[in-house]
């Protein structure tokens, strides 16, 4: 990773300093992102609309949907809490990012593929199956990369590190939600095939599964972990006594959270539930709200189409969330992490209430940009808040333990949004999203009274410096 460190270069709890990495190592660290990102974008603007065209009701998206939080809460935690303890040939998360890889890129193949099934199985049942295991790998490849940027990286550096970080899920993430549209402009069919689903969404997820495991091998073959002896020059002795406790010590940690996660939990509740209800809901709003369907729409050329513009409209807020990511360190240092997450949350909030005055459907990539502030700083700004908090022996298990405020919010919205859409909304999604808007602002508030313990080391390292 670096050169061995010099002779009393130690500070004055006896560790040594870690030493600082190049754009180019940090980028290479967390390239494998773009193509997790790539895969989740194809998955966050075509499910609802795969699942559609496999028979469900809109008001029963969110069950379905629900698979992924479900999950997500389950999986993280293990795989942080082992990644802790892995050391292999390998190293230490990269065994992660390569299960997740081939199993994911496995999922995205058949996900498209699922109703050449229907006589086995009811064709409902195999794709949401299908999202189920698909989420499953994007969190055995994702989970690790968190916990790798904390464990290279400085707190002066992590900024700027999950802003990369940040910059390459937004990269991903356009290249993913513009690739449907982009197919049927060129001659794949939009037009729902034999099995359900338009061949532009399935040539879509072959293209990102060749893209997800590419991009996780960039990682894997050009990056470099510590070894367990320079991990320790840099964060101290780890006690290994717990080492087999399994899933008693995850729930122990569970237990002793640090006071800033508590905190952050309630920010990335709100956060979350209105990410939730913008991925279930955009497209049946869009496709009534502004297209004014009605019925049976579902496999309507109309419905595909308002679906394509609801998939390029997503790629605006993630290309907005890439540029973003870039000025985040230096907005930051500026102004500090708290008042950064609340302005770009306070933007994600306006830009989806927006969208319930819009009547033309070019003008949802508008709405789009504030909600694009919102997505970067949410992949950025509550990790580099957390990250200090966290013991560096824990990295994996609490970066785990962290899905679990990203998961409830889903896992409440999954439960409750579609009967609220019913029973409340008549039928109308739009005004889930306007719920969401508001929601992203009840986020901004909350922020603003979390303990970032990061931050304050900073600000004392710096008045020392000064009064030297």
């Amino acid at each position: 990773m670096a050169a061995t460190p010099s002779p009393g270069a130690s500070n004055k709890t006896g560790l040594i300093p870690k030493p600082k990495l190049t754009i180019a190592q940090i980028f290479t660290m967390s390239f494998g992102f773009l193509g997790i990102q790539f895969g989740f974008a194809l998955q966050n603007g075509n499910t609802s609309r795969i699942l559609r065209s496999f028979g469900a009701d809109v008001e029963n998206l969110p069950m379905f949907w629900l698979v992924a939080p479900l999950v997500g809460m389950i999986v993280q935690p293990i795989i942080g809490h082992y990644s802790d303890r892995t050391w292999n040939r390998m190293g230490r998360r990269k065994p992660y990012f390569l299960t997740g890889a081939l199993l994911s890129s496995l999922a995205l193949i058949f996900l498209p593929n699922s109703g050449t099934l229907a006589g086995i199985i009811p064709v409902l049942w195999i794709g949401a199956g299908m999202v189920m295991v698909m989420d499953a790998s994007f969190n055995i490849a994702m989970e690790p990369f968190r916990a790798l940027v904390a464990d290279n990286l400085s707190d002066s550096q992590r900024t700027l590190g999950f802003s990369i970080q940040t910059f390459l899920i937004g990269l991903g993430a356009v290249a993913g939600s513009i690739l449907p549209e982009l197919l049927s402009q060129i001659g794949f069919s939009m037009e729902a095939g034999p099995n359900g689903v338009a061949d532009n969404i399935k040539y879509s997820f072959y293209i990102g599964a060749a893209v997800f495991i590419s991009a996780i091998l960039v990682t894997i073959f050009f990056s470099n972990e510590y070894t367990p002896a320079e991990y320790e020059l840099y964060h101290g002795k780890q006690d290994r006594s717990q080492e087999k406790a399994g899933l008693t010590e995850i729930l122990k940690d569970f237990k002793n959270m640090p006071r800033t996660m508590r905190q952050l939990g309630l920010v990335q509740f709100f956060s979350w539930f209105a990410l939730f209800s913008m991925w279930v809901f955009t497209t049946d709003a869009v496709a009534t709200h502004v297209y004014g369907l009605s019925g049976d729409y579902s496999k309507s050329i109309e419905y595909n189409e308002a679906g394509n513009k609801v998939s390029s409209a997503f790629g605006v807020y993630n290309f907005i969330a890439m540029v973003y990511a870039l000025f985040l360190p230096v907005i930051a240092r500026t102004f500090g992490r708290k008042l950064t997450h609340a302005f770009s949350l306070i933007a994600g909030g306006i830009g989806l209430i927006s969208i319930f005055f819009i009547k033309d459907p070019s003008m949802l990539k508008f709405s789009m940009v504030g909600v694009g502030l919102a997505w970067a700083s949410i992949l950025a700004m509550p990790y580099v808040i957390l990250s200090s908090s966290i013991p560096p022996g824990k990295l994996g298990i609490y970066m785990g333990i962290f899905n679990f405020f990203i998961t409830l919010p889903q896992i409440v919205n999954g439960v409750f949004g579609g009967w609220i859409v019913k029973h409340i909304y008549n039928g109308e999604p739009v005004y889930a999203i306007v719920l969401a808007g508001f929601f992203m602002l009840c986020a901004a508030v909350s922020v603003l009274f979390v303990y970032d313990e990061g931050w304050v080391k900073i600000k004392q390292e710096k008045l020392i410096n000064v009064t030297r």
